[in-house]
């Protein structure tokens, strides 16, 4: 039985052909001469097992671009600017450009990223912006993939760079419930399917349960760190008055803008009434009114690291599979400190 060209890799080629995956690269893009009885297996091989080489795969192996990609859903929030810095500084220190592209994998269609093989040398993932899928497949072709904010699919194996979650949430709603006796804390979620914001609900939970706080699923809300999402939401939740809470865990510092702003609209003043986290330690949160308590997280090294990591793979060096980077938190006013 003919298998189907899509499931057969590169690698399963050389396998079946008793040669390494740089000679069954060599014959494909004719980069270098290979003896005509290797020539001749390897093609015979091709053929049984209908495998047809990837265009963008035969680009990449005759053609370097010096560019790498990074591919994100959005840009919207003051999150990326970090990000973006790191990304550039190490990309240019290796004399590598940088090509930025916004896009989250559809589910009901297969279009195709506007950055991959065809243009970069390797590509930067942040978040959920691709689905397993296209991960897959890209692995298939053996393009050179770093992961930013997210572990990788199951059986897969793509370096990741991301930042302590867990932890740092349990310890900031520890202080809450420590230092300033809060009791019934709002939960605000980022995106559902982002790993942050679930890790960050793990720390959430832990603290409550170490603190003999039953937890209510009632405190949990969307934000998804988002200002404008995070302030509607919160609004409609007090316009009901069904829920009771004294401080406000906001998933991240641009939820926290809109989270301030609908309890001022709403007369609560913060931090008396209200205690208001957040995380990530943006540039605006020491100047925001009353400053805010949240968690730093090296946003800027994130994307320096990851950027290491992947001009290595390009370079087809080893790398660390994984890397997790310290957080910490910053006290400020918003919590009710002084």
């Amino acid at each position: 039985m003919t298998r189907r060209s899509d499931s057969v890799t590169i690698r399963d080629v050389a396998r079946h052909a008793g040669v390494s995956v740089a000679t069954v690269s060599r014959y494909i893009n004719q980069t270098t001469p290979v003896s005509l009885e290797v020539a001749e297996r390897i093609q015979q091989i091709m053929l049984d097992m209908n495998f047809q080489p990837h265009a963008a795969a035969r680009h990449l192996a005759t053609k370097r671009t010096n560019t790498i990609g990074l591919i994100l859903h959005n840009m919207h929030t003051d999150f990326f600017a970090p990000l973006l810095s790191g990304i550039q500084a190490e990309a240019s220190e290796a004399q590598y450009n940088l090509l930025v592209a916004t896009y989250k994998s559809p589910k009901l269609n297969n279009s195709q990223p506007p950055i991959g093989p065809h243009n970069t040398d390797g590509m930067l993932v942040f978040a959920d912006s691709l689905s397993e899928e296209h991960l897959t497949t890209l692995c298939q072709d053996q393009f050179p993939l770093v992961l930013i904010h997210r572990t990788p699919p199951v059986n897969i194996n793509i370096p990741f760079v991301t930042v302590e979650n867990k932890a740092a949430t349990r310890n900031i709603i520890d202080h809450l419930i420590e230092v300033h006796n809060r009791r019934s804390i709002l939960f605000m979620h980022g995106p559902r399917e982002q790993e942050d914001s679930q890790w960050r609900e793990q720390g959430y939970r832990e603290s409550l349960t170490a603190h003999g706080i039953a937890f209510n699923p009632n405190m949990l809300i969307d934000g998804e760190f988002n200002g404008e999402v995070a302030y509607r939401n919160l609004k409609d939740l007090i316009a009901e008055g069904k829920h009771q809470f004294d401080a406000i865990f906001t998933g991240d510092d641009d939820a926290a803008l809109g989270v301030l702003t609908a309890l001022d609209e709403s007369g609560i003043q913060v931090p008396r009434d209200v205690s208001v986290v957040g995380f990530d330690d943006s540039r605006l949160s020491a100047f925001l009114n009353p400053a805010l308590t949240t968690v730093r997280a090296p946003t800027q090294e994130v994307g320096r690291r990851a950027t290491s990591l992947l001009l290595q793979l390009i370079k087809n060096q080893p790398v660390k599979p994984e890397t997790l980077l310290p957080t910490e938190i910053i006290i400020r006013r918003s919590c009710g400190c002084q």
